[in-house]
Parts: structure tokens; C-alpha cells; sequence
């Protein structure tokens, strides 16, 4: 069984390393990761230069490794298409330095290397551990084991991928949640540098809006729980879709 890693924190991240120790047992392992941190890129590609790569030595590890100058969405994408020597079981992104809650899965290079797994309709996962300064994975590895085991075991719906987020404290149990409801505030640090010109550093402060309920996967990490989030590609409002179509049906235009 091919099992494939990759991150956003960069091939030398030690959450991908203790991602790699709890899982290099369970298949043949390959890992393919940015050669530096590529945090908050999205689901970017490079389209606009080529992609150079470089075997690592993963000391320790029973696995393969390329350190790759893309992001990670390039990483999974050249993996499947060209490293790989047959499709994996299973993607698997992480672990997460810092939370991917509600709306940061639109930003995180680490749900998004999941992603690019499922848009290759391979089965994947992204795990997080919701803390920027605890650098102590083990209890966010052995959740992560245990979920892929039973991914392994029971499979996952095509085109759906788990968001995992793990609690820096004694987790009280497992919730299965929906993505909740949070955006940033004070974003923007204006500076200004010798030259005296002005530039802009962007950092932000997480902001929970007041509709996270307890099925919410913020509601989730803020009560330490381990939060389970599953995410599909399919964007489309289909309650507004029928609106439109209702109430918008003679709209006729003529180009």
C-alpha cells in the first residue's frame, strides 16, 4: 500500500516528521513536501516557471522524500503524475503547525495538498495541531494513525476529505463537525522602512463570529475536543441555485 505525505510547513517540519514516524509502518511510505515553509498559499500551482526537486535523506525514516521549490498542491499533483510508482491509498497533509478552522481552509496549503488528493480521486486527509507554539505532535500523531486506520478500513466518499484538528490539551473526546464561521482582524501592520516608504506586514487575529454553535469544528477545538470535519470540493449553493432558477427564469440575455 502506497500511503503519500506532504505539508505546508516545509519538508524539515516536525510535524510532518512525526506524521511520517506514527504512519511509515502502515504501507510504503513517499514523501512530498515544499522545500520551505509555503503556509497560506491556497491552492496555488506554478504555471509560470518549471519545478525543480531534490531527493531528501529522511534519517530515520522508511521512506522516500523530494523536497520540491512549488507549493503544496505542486507537490501532490507531481507526485500522482510523475513520482509515485502507482497510485496511493491515501494523501495525507499535515501535521499542521497552528489550527485550520472555518474559513482557513481556504488559505492553508495543507488542506489544500489534501484537496489536490481528492480532485485526483484519491482518498485524503489534513491534520492540524491548533497550536502556533506547542511543538509536541505526539498526541496529533496518534490521531492521526488511528484515522487513517479506519479510513483505510472503512473508506471515505468519493470526492470528500477529512479536516482533522487536534487540541493541544487532554482532548475530552471526538466531535464530528461542520467548518465554522471566522475571519481576521487587525490584519495589516503599516511600517515604514529606512527609505521611508511605506509597506505592509500581514498577520491578523483570528475572530470567531457569534454562529459557532457546538457543531462547529471552532466551537470544537475551543471546548478541546478533537474536531472531524469532512470537506467536498462541490462549492455550489444548491439553495440559491433553485432560487435563480425560480424566480430568475425569463431573465434572456442577448450578447
Amino acid at each position: 500500500m502506497i500511503v503519500l505525505l506532504s505539508n505546508d510547513d516545509g519538508i524539515h517540519a516536525p510535524g510532518l516528521k512525526a506524521l511520517a514516524e506514527s504512519l511509515q509502518e502502515l504501507g510504503e511510505l513517499y514523501i512530498v513536501a515544499p522545500d520551505r515553509e509555503r503556509s497560506a498559499t491556497g491552492h496555488g500551482i506554478t504555471v509560470h516557471r518549471p519545478l525543480r526537486l531534490e531527493m531528501v535523506n529522511m534519517h530515520g525514516l522508511k521512506a522516500r522524500a523530494w523536497a520540491v521549490d512549488g507549493t503544496p498542491a505542486d507537490c501532490v499533483k507531481l507526485a500522482v503524475e510523475d513520482l509515485l510508482p502507482g497510485p496511493p491509498a491515501l494523501v495525507v497533509a499535515g501535521i499542521n503547525q497552528g489550527p485550520n478552522l472555518g474559513t482557513d481552509v481556504l488559505y492553508s496549503g495543507t488542506v489544500s495538498a489534501a484537496i489536490e488528493g481528492i480532485i485526483n480521486g484519491l482518498p485524503a486527509l489534513a491534520i492540524s495541531l491548533a497550536s502556533y507554539g506547542d511543538h509536541d505532535f505526539t498526541r496529533a500523531a496518534e490521531v492521526a494513525r488511528k484515522v487513517v486506520g479506519l479510513t483505510i478500513e472503512k473508506g471515505l466518499p468519493r470526492g470528500t476529505l477529512l479536516n482533522i484538528n487536534v487540541p493541544v490539551a487532554e482532548p475530552r473526546g471526538v466531535r464530528f463537525t461542520r467548518l465554522g464561521n471566522r475571519r481576521y482582524v487587525n490584519i495589516f501592520h503599516k511600517r515604514t522602512d529606512p527609505r521611508g516608504r511605506i509597506y505592509y506586514w500581514m498577520a491578523g487575529e483570528p475572530l470567531d463570529l457569534e454562529d459557532n454553535g457546538n457543531d462547529t469544528d471552532v466551537q470544537a477545538i475551543r471546548e478541546n475536543f478533537i474536531s472531524i470535519t469532512p470537506i467536498q470540493l462541490d462549492l455550489t449553493d444548491y439553495r440559491s441555485l433553485s432560487v435563480f432558477r425560480q424566480q430568475w427564469k425569463e431573465i434572456n440575455f442577448i450578447f
